[in-house]
């Protein structure tokens, strides 16, 4: 069976046939003959001749910089959810954050055939800016901001000040920060200066008496939060750019035999599953990661249909989800 006698069983042209194929206009009765017929005999068109007639893969390459983080299997699901609705595959590339990784899958999302590619980006730097300059496909970035291409991320600046305020309104008076690696704008650099700006709105009443940045881990966050008490035995808050590395920080404050949050108080951002179960449960930011992958697979698809790119900046909200790790 192919679409010539699809066409002559119809009663209309091949064209037809293949604009129905194709989601172009066919009136309604043309469209309802075609419909059963394909479902009586279980055609099933040939994606390779689907590709060379409408020059679409219906694939979509997405760079992520961990599988295995549970905040970026948030924003892949939906991405798959919106993507799989159009009838789009995803493939992914892990690049572990590793830099030389995501320059290589964007060397070869490039050089092969995807329609689009939504790139979950942690740190971006004048070889990411070239190779995605050099994209001949649309390209939507989620996690951070990029003058010139759809961007869809979060509130982190105001996120991270609201959590300083927080802890400073319950009378933490030494405060710490253990956070990301600056090089990261969102997570570290924008989380970095929200903290330093809070503590200088409040300098009459607090200061910041250790900052300190490492890797997105558990381990870095209860190496660190060791290094910043033994150094400062008077912190009473702890500020923290993750909930995996508050966690860590949290097994350190317990190791030293400091009570949380009665002694010293601690926040993280991401509301993560750790958050919730470690103890004592971590105050922290709830960010809307799966809508972020909705709406960066949106506006993809809207660039991919319309056969254009534009720039458009969706800036998402946050929540501050009060628990037990800091003192009322």
């Amino acid at each position: 069976m192919n679409i010539s006698e699809i066409a002559k069983i119809a009663g209309v042209s091949s064209a037809t046939v293949s604009r129905y194929l194709n989601n172009g206009y066919v009136s309604e009765d043309k469209k309802e003959k075609i419909r059963m017929i394909i479902e009586q005999t279980g055609y099933v068109p040939s994606s390779q001749a689907q590709m060379l007639r409408t020059r679409k893969t219906k694939l979509i390459g997405v760079i992520l910089p961990k599988i295995s983080s549970e905040t970026i299997g948030k924003v892949v699901d939906g991405i798959s959810e919106k993507l799989a609705s159009s009838g789009y595959h995803i493939i992914l590339a892990n690049t572990d954050n590793n830099i030389e990784n995501e320059l290589e899958y964007l060397n070869i999302f490039r050089n092969n055939q995807v329609d689009g590619l939504i790139f979950i980006a942690t740190i971006i730097n004048n070889k990411h800016k070239k190779l995605l300059k050099e994209m001949p496909i649309p390209v939507v970035i989620i996690g951070q901001e990029l003058e010139g291409y759809c961007c869809v991320y979060h509130d982190d600046y105001n996120a991270a000040k609201s959590l300083v305020n927080e802890i400073i309104g319950v009378g933490c008076k030494k405060l710490a920060y253990i956070g990301a690696p600056s090089k990261d704008k969102a997570a570290g650099l924008s989380r970095k200066k929200a903290f330093l700006e809070a503590i200088e709105a409040n300098s009459e009443k607090v200061e910041a008496v250790a900052l300190e940045e490492g890797p997105f881990s558990m381990e870095s966050g209860y190496e660190l939060a060791k290094k910043v008490l033994k150094d400062h035995p008077e912190i009473d808050g702890i500020f923290c750019a993750t909930d995996t590395i508050a966690v860590g920080a949290i097994e350190a404050i317990k190791e030293v035999g400091k009570a949380i949050p009665e002694e010293i108080s601690i926040v993280g951002m991401g509301d993560t599953k750790l958050s919730k179960v470690v103890s004592p449960k971590l105050t922290t930011v709830k960010y809307y990661y799966r809508i972020s992958g909705v709406e960066g697979a949106s506006m993809l698809l809207d660039m991919i249909e319309q056969n254009q790119t534009y720039n458009k900046k969706i800036k998402l909200g946050y929540e501050i989800i009060g628990r037990e790790s800091v003192k009322i």
